[in-house]
């Protein structure tokens, strides 16, 4: 099993728990964050000239576990429905599971997801 991490703009969310949904994967968590990629936030400038550095960025974070051949479809999915092609699209970290445990049975294994 492979847990799924990815950091992605709020405004997708919706689409790729819609990509998600459509192939089959419907167990996913989803949490607002804030932080900051390579750019280190954004610059705006006021009508009056002044300027206002916002460092930490709103973002979703969206985790969802899937068994070890489900892993390229469910990232190939996330990334697509993600991406913008505009810096600030996110990231996707991918991490070994090796336990799941269904807490109303005590279930165990691949069969939980």
């Amino acid at each position: 099993m492979q847990k799924i991490e990815a950091i992605i703009r709020p405004e997708r969310v919706d689409a790729v728990k819609e990509a998600l949904s459509e192939a089959g994967f419907v167990g996913l968590n989803v949490v607002g964050v804030s932080g900051r990629g390579r750019q280190k936030g954004i610059i705006y400038q006021g009508r009056a000239g002044e300027k206002r550095t916002i460092e930490m960025l709103p973002k979703a974070k969206l985790e969802i576990v899937v068994r070890d051949k489900d892993l390229e479809r469910a990232l190939e999915l996330i990334l697509l429905a993600a991406r913008t092609g505009e810096i600030g699209d996110g990231k996707v970290f991918v991490t070994p599971v090796t336990e799941a445990i269904r807490v109303r049975t005590g279930e165990r294994g691949p069969e939980v997801l």
